[in-house]
């Protein structure tokens, strides 16, 4: 097969819904899961031209080695290195792209089907994380959801309390879309 038509056909089968949800499998937050939990220290800026001064995603501060994990279900469609830097591109099943930057190790490979949740890899001293819709970058600020526990009453007269309920994502963005 041609290296054109391998592309293409990829393509193709993406877009007729390749990456479809497992049978059984539970319904989408609306919510897309924080990739690594470290510290932001460059906020998504979008520029005011296609070439101007910017950040089209949002860069962190982690540990060294701390593993970064998939924002939501979707397909690796590239794993590599590109100008000497580890990066992965998963398409998620809205058609939205992440882009999983700066990377030590990579535990994915292309045409890997990966879960929300799922660790794709570990970080350098530095990793960015980018959502572009198309060849449009969009803030993932908004989407990226933050746990939140169920409120509960704890004993004061020493006895073990129940167990605190497993943590929802919220986010800004009613229902998580485009």
């Amino acid at each position: 097969m041609s290296s054109v038509l391998v592309p293409a056909l990829f393509a193709f089968a993406l877009s007729a819904g390749a990456v479809a949800p497992p049978v059984g499998s539970a319904p989408a937050s609306p919510c897309l899961v924080p990739p690594i939990d470290a510290p932001v220290t460059d906020p998504f800026r979008m520029p005011a031209c296609p070439y101007c001064a910017g950040n089209r995603g949002i860069e962190y501060g982690p540990r060294p080695g701390q593993g970064v994990i998939a924002m939501a279900d979707g397909l690796v469609v590239f794993a590599g290195t590109v100008a000497g830097t580890r990066w992965l591109v998963v398409e998620h099943r809205d058609g939205l792209r992440a882009s999983y930057g700066r990377l030590s190790t990579m535990s994915v490979t292309r045409g890997d089907v990966v879960r929300a949740g799922q660790e794709l890899g570990r970080s350098t001293d530095r990793f960015y994380v980018g959502l572009r819709d198309g060849d449009r970058p969009v803030d993932p600020t908004d989407r990226l959801g933050r746990r939140r526990y169920r409120p509960r009453l704890v004993p004061t007269d020493g006895s073990a309390g129940r167990p605190a309920g497993a943590a929802r994502l919220v986010c800004r963005i009613a229902g998580g879309g485009r």
